[in-house]
C-alpha cells in the first residue's frame, strides 16, 4: 500500500515538474506575427483651438472590440505625416493596442513637398519652434483623448488613458523624450521640460543628444518612465551632423527607470521609419521583423504589466533571436 502512494506522489510529481517546465516555456509568445485583433483604421483632423492649429491624426485599433487598450502615440519624424510608420501601427493595433499617430504641421511632409531644396528646406524646419509646437501637439492629443473618452464618442470609447505609452523616430524620438522629461537646460543653469505624466513608457527610435550636448544628467534627470531606445551602426542622420554612436547618449544618462537600448548592426536611419525605397536596403525587412516584436514585448512589459514579456525581452528570449543582427543592453533603474 505505502508502494502505491510513493508511486502515486512521484506520479503527481513529475506532472507538476513537467507542466511546470512546458509553462516556463510558454510562458509568453514572442509576438512577431500579427496579433488575434482585425485592424481597423480611420484618419481625423483635430482642431487645437486654443493654438488655432490643425492636428490630423490616424488611428489603428482593433476592430469591432470594446476594450478599453492602451494607448500608443506615436510621432514621426522630420518630413513625415500620419501615413507613415503602418507596419508598427497594424501589428500593435492587431495586438491589442490603439495606435494613434500624430501628424506635427510644419514639420510633416509639407515641408519638402515642391521645395526647389528639400533638404535645405527639412534643416530649416529642425527648429526649436517646431519642436515646442510637436511637445504641445502630444499634450493636446492626450487632453482631447480625454474628453472623447469621458463622451464615451469615437476612439476614446475604446481607450485606456491610465495605460499610455509613447513612441517616435528621429524628430519624432526628440518628441518623444521631452513628453516624457527631457529638458532643455539654459545658458543660467535653469531646466525647463515639458514631460506629461500620463505617459509611462516610451519608445525612441533613432533619438540624438540635444544641441550643445552639454550637461546631460541634467537634460534627463527628469525622465522617469522606462524606455526602450534603438538605432543601428549606420544611424546617420541625412539631415544633422548627430553620429552613430551619439544615439545611445539618451540610454547612458537616463537613470530614473529601467532602460533598453537596441542596436542594429547595419540598420541605418531609415530602416525605421516602413518607408518604401528606390533601393530597398538587404537586411530591412529582417531589422522591421525584429522592431515589431520588440517593441511589442516592450508594451506587453510595461503598458500591460507582463512580467513574463519583460523576462523575454532582457531575459535573453529576444537577444538570442537577434542573433548577429543586432545586440542589446539593459539598464535597470538602481
Amino acid at each position: 500500500m505505502s508502494y502505491r502512494i510513493g508511486l502515486a506522489t512521484v506520479t503527481l510529481l513529475l506532472t507538476y515538474l513537467c507542466a511546470s517546465a512546458v509553462c516556463a516555456q510558454e510562458a509568453y509568445a514572442p509576438p512577431a506575427s500579427p496579433g488575434s485583433y482585425a485592424v481597423a483604421v480611420s484618419d481625423e483632423k483635430w482642431i487645437d483651438l486654443r493654438r488655432g492649429r490643425e492636428v490630423p491624426v490616424r488611428a489603428y485599433y482593433p476592430q469591432d472590440q470594446a476594450g478599453p487598450f492602451p494607448v500608443i502615440l506615436l510621432s514621426h519624424g522630420l518630413g513625415g505625416s500620419r501615413q507613415g510608420y503602418e507596419y508598427l501601427g497594424r501589428h500593435w493595433a492587431s495586438h491589442g493596442y490603439v495606435s494613434l499617430h500624430l501628424q506635427h504641421v510644419g514639420s510633416d511632409t509639407s515641408v519638402w513637398k515642391g521645395a526647389d531644396d528639400p533638404m535645405a528646406a527639412m534643416r530649416a524646419a529642425a527648429s526649436g519652434k517646431n519642436a515646442i509646437a510637436r511637445l504641445l501637439d502630444v499634450r493636446f492629443a492626450l487632453n482631447h483623448l480625454e474628453q472623447l473618452q469621458a463622451q464615451q464618442e469615437g476612439i476614446g470609447g475604446i481607450c485606456d488613458l491610465t495605460r499610455v505609452g509613447m513612441a517616435g523616430h528621429s524628430f519624432g524620438a526628440h518628441t518623444t523624450l521631452g513628453s516624457i522629461g527631457q529638458g532643455t537646460v539654459t545658458r543660467a543653469g535653469r531646466t525647463f521640460a515639458f514631460g506629461d505624466a500620463r505617459i509611462l513608457a516610451a519608445v525612441a527610435m533613432s533619438p540624438a543628444p540635444p544641441p550643445g550636448k552639454q550637461d546631460l544628467d541634467k537634460v534627463y534627470a527628469g525622465v522617469k518612465v522606462p524606455c526602450l531606445h534603438m538605432t543601428g551602426t549606420l544611424d546617420k542622420s541625412p539631415i544633422t551632423d548627430t553620429e552613430p554612436v551619439e544615439r545611445r547618449v539618451p540610454f547612458d544618462h537616463i537613470t530614473g527607470a529601467d532602460q533598453y537600448l537596441v542596436t542594429f548592426t547595419g540598420g541605418d536611419h531609415m530602416v525605421f521609419s516602413g518607408r518604401i525605397r528606390r533601393v530597398v536596403a538587404p537586411k530591412d525587412a529582417r531589422f522591421q521583423d525584429l522592431i515589431r516584436v520588440s517593441t511589442t514585448a516592450f508594451w506587453d512589459a510595461y503598458l500591460k504589466d507582463n512580467d513574463d514579456a519583460r523576462e523575454w525581452l532582457a531575459g535573453g528570449g529576444f537577444p538570442d533571436s537577434m542573433g548577429d543582427d543586432g545586440t542589446l543592453e539593459v539598464k535597470p533603474v538602481e
